[in-house]
């Protein structure tokens, strides 16, 4: 079941909450869709794949649309926002974010978002000078998982990758490319062996 619903924080953000069941879920992953000016929206294949996979597990998931284009600035504070109002639902708050969307997860959890866990697929290193995911991995004090492909020719996630085995957090690697074309079957089955143990009671 799913229900349309806008996140406040004073830009237009829509969203889609996805129940994993008639009862009340403890925990959720708030999803963070690829770059708006490439078509990217909550509507994302490895956005919905993941929901589906969590639902499984039980685990409820808002899949959300940035507010109006601005830079990776207001976009970042639409996540920070979405996952505030998750927090303020549920005992347990995981993020997942695809390219755009993994810096977005990456740069909101560093910048101190109340996440549990923090999964990103093909995440961009850099979108502006001051929004560099690398030099910002170190503040990152939760659980992180990097999703890369190796045939990804649009996305070079090295230095992330490199960061993520630095401080001992974990990396998948896929025979994928940046889109991950028929393999969003195996990406949702990533990110819910990393986030749904992470997302139990007392992991957190």
């Amino acid at each position: 079941m799913s229900d349309p619903l806008l996140v406040p924080g004073g830009r237009d953000v829509r969203a889609t909450l996805d129940r994993a069941g008639d009862t009340a879920a403890d925990a959720i992953v708030v999803a963070c869709p690829p770059h708006p000016q490439h078509s990217g929206n909550r509507s994302d294949a490895r956005l919905t794949a993941v929901s589906d996979a969590l639902s499984e597990h039980g685990i409820d998931c808002l899949r959300f649309d940035y507010g109006e284009w601005d830079h990776g600035y207001g976009e970042q504070a639409d996540t920070r926002h979405a996952v505030e109002w998750a927090r303020e639902r549920y005992d347990r708050v995981g993020l997942f974010g695809f390219s755009f969307g993994g810096a977005m997860a990456l740069l909101s959890t560093a910048e101190g978002a109340d996440v549990d866990a923090v999964s990103a697929l093909a995440p961009a290193p850099r979108l502006e000078s001051d929004l560099d995911v690398v030099a910002v991995f170190d503040q990152i004090h939760v659980p992180v998982q990097i999703i890369y492909g190796t045939r990804d020719t649009i996305v070079d996630a090295t230095p992330i990758v490199d960061c993520a085995r630095e401080y001992h957090q974990s990396v998948v690697e896929l025979a994928a490319d940046h889109f991950f074309v028929g393999q969003t079957g195996k990406v949702a089955d990533a990110v819910a062996d990393f986030l749904v143990p992470a997302l139990q009671p007392g992991e957190s």
